[in-house]
């Protein structure tokens, strides 16, 4: 019996798992329409009792997209004020969906990272993940990788895309 080689284990192609550096912690959005008139009108005074009164202790540690369910038009100072009551507690705040905040954690891990190490090789950007990394994620690590990576392929070792090939 032929004994069984894994081919892709000593191959020269490296993962590159965006996983590996998604950060831990829980993350919430805040919809500020709770604090609109009848969610679509904001009146400054009004608007700024309800903030002094929310308990925003409840963010404590974790990562915080803030967002406005509506179709109102919102000033921008008024998200700049959210935030200033979430700093204090929140590990991270963005504007927008969790999505938008997923993309703004990764903006910030990803340009810090030493590429050099996959400078001349086939690199593969693992795309199956169990945590919710979106698309703005992939983007960058191709941009990030491009300069040092031989190649560049998406997906899974056994089923990978080629998306780049150094000439």
């Amino acid at each position: 019996m032929e004994e069984i080689v894994n081919k892709v284990a000593n191959s020269a192609l490296q993962v590159f798992d965006l996983e590996d550096y998604y950060p831990k912690g829980e993350r919430v959005e805040l919809d500020i329409s709770q604090w609109l008139l009848e969610g679509f009108l904001l009146r400054e005074k009004d608007f700024r009792e309800h903030l002094k009164q929310y308990d925003w202790s409840q963010y404590a540690d974790k990562y915080v997209a803030v967002f406005c369910s509506t179709d109102a038009i919102i000033p921008g100072w008024a998200f700049i004020l959210v935030t200033t009551y979430l700093t204090p507690f929140a590990k991270k705040i963005a504007h927008g969906r969790l999505e938008d905040l997923e993309n703004s954690l990764y903006e910030e891990i990803l340009p810090t990272l030493d590429y050099t190490q996959y400078e001349g090789k086939p690199v593969i950007i693992k795309g199956c993940s169990r945590k919710p990394v979106p698309t703005g994620a992939y983007l960058l690590a191709a941009q990030k990788l491009y300069p040092f990576a031989r190649s560049i392929m998406y997906g899974e070792a056994c089923s990978a895309v080629p998306l780049y090939k150094k000439k």
